[in-house]
């Protein structure tokens, strides 16, 4: 009998609870499940971040609407160059170049706008620039013709007399284009740009020079 009861009392004893390794396992799913939902709010953190950053971005660069810049190029020449120093007048034909820049993320679209001309405040001559758009992130380039003429209010002058024998004839041109900027084709924004150059006709070369723009 007692080799019986030894080999009874060989035997491993029952875990009291049949709940505890399934106990143990439900913790570490429960465990798994939190560090996955948190992995999932980091991302979905980040990607709200990243969102915003990208529409701060667009909004402060692409939908930023800004001022075109008009300018006068010194690039032009002359057709006609009649200058008198005897008796001071003068008769130019310049073909004149200016340029609108854009710098918005969508084109500028302008009307017809004059460009005038000035000797010390007394009006020499006036262009036309016709209307036109200036595409994006680039300069619309244009060529007009301009016919400068003494007005017989300066026949008298001394200065112009004292300028053109000196071989120097100071200009001013004055002017102002109206247009819109159009973004994305939907945003529109009414917008101006001044012209205010100063510039010198050489009469012994006969070229444009020291064009100064404001």
């Amino acid at each position: 009998m007692m080799p019986e009861r030894e080999q009874k009392a060989g035997y491993p004893l029952a875990p009291t609870n049949g709940y505890g390794r399934s106990d143990e396992e439900a913790m570490n799913s429960d465990e798994l499940r939190r560090q996955k939902r948190k992995k999932w709010a980091l991302y979905i953190i980040a990607f709200v971040i990243f969102q915003t950053g990208i529409i701060v971005l667009f909004t402060f660069t692409v939908m930023k609407f800004r001022t075109p810049k008009f300018r006068m190029r010194p690039v032009s020449s002359f057709d006609t160059f009649d200058v008198q120093t005897t008796t001071p007048s003068f008769n130019l034909m310049m073909n004149a170049q200016f340029g609108i820049k854009n710098t918005n993320f969508g084109p500028f679209k302008y009307g017809n706008t004059s460009v005038h001309f000035y000797y010390k405040g007394t009006e020499v001559g006036s262009a036309t620039i016709r209307k036109s758009k200036a595409n994006f992130r680039s300069t619309k380039k244009v060529n007009v013709p301009v016919n400068l003429v003494m007005p017989s209010s300066l026949a008298t002058n001394s200065e112009l007399a004292n300028d053109l024998n000196a071989g120097i004839l100071p200009l001013t041109s004055q002017s102002r284009v109206n247009g819109k900027v159009e973004i994305m084709f939907i945003f529109k924004k009414k917008k101006s740009a001044n012209l205010n150059c100063t510039l010198e006709v050489n009469t012994s070369t006969k070229v444009l020079q020291n064009v100064k723009c404001k």
